[in-house]
C-alpha cells in the first residue's frame, strides 16, 4: 500500500479528498446565503439577526480555509471556482431572504445538510486513522449541532 507524506495511504485519502471537496463547495454556499442574510434581513429582530449572520459568514469564511488546507495537507488540489461549487452543491440556496424566520429555518436546514456531509467524511477517515480529518470534522460538528439546537430554540 502506497502511502502519502502524512503516513495516510494513498487511494483512500483521494477520496477524502473529494468528499472534502464536496464540503468545500457546499461552504461556499452556505457562506454566500449567509452574506445575503445579513445583508437583507429586515423587521424588529434586524439588529440581532444582522450581527448573528455576520457571526455565522465569518466562522464558515473560517471553516473554508480549514477545509482547503486539509485538502491540501492531504496532496489534493481544493476546489475554487464558482463553477464547480455550483456542480457540487448539496444546500438549499438563500436568496433574497429578508424574513427573520425564513432566515433562521434556511440556517438550520443548511447545517444540517452540512452535519450529513460532514459525518461521512468522519466515517471514512476514522477507517484510515486520519486523525487530522476526524478532529477537523468532529469539532465542526460539535459547533453546528449546538447551533441547530439554538437556532430551533430561536424559531419556537
Amino acid at each position: 500500500m502506497k502511502l502519502n507524506t502524512i503516513g495516510l495511504p494513498v487511494e483512500e485519502s483521494e477520496v477524502i479528498i473529494v468528499e472534502l471537496n464536496v464540503l468545500l463547495s457546499n461552504y461556499q454556499i452556505y457562506y454566500q446565503s449567509l452574506r445575503g442574510l445579513h445583508w437583507n434581513i429586515r423587521g424588529r429582530r434586524f439588529f440581532d439577526l444582522h450581527l448573528k449572520f455576520e457571526e455565522l459568514y465569518n466562522d464558515s469564511h473560517l471553516k473554508i480555509d480549514l477545509i482547503a488546507e486539509r485538502v491540501l495537507t492531504l496532496g489534493g488540489r481544493p476546489l475554487h471556482t464558482f463553477e464547480d461549487y455550483i456542480k457540487f452543491n448539496q444546500l438549499p440556496v438563500g436568496k433574497n431572504i429578508s424574513n427573520d424566520e425564513a432566515g433562521i429555518e434556511l440556517i438550520v436546514n443548511s447545517l444540517s445538510q452540512l452535519l450529513k456531509i460532514e459525518r461521512e467524511i468522519l466515517k471514512k477517515a476514522s477507517e484510515i486513522n486520519d486523525e487530522g480529518t476526524n478532529s477537523l470534522m468532529s469539532d465542526f460538528i460539535v459547533e453546528q449541532e449546538k447551533t441547530i439546537w439554538m437556532m430551533n430554540a430561536w424559531l419556537e
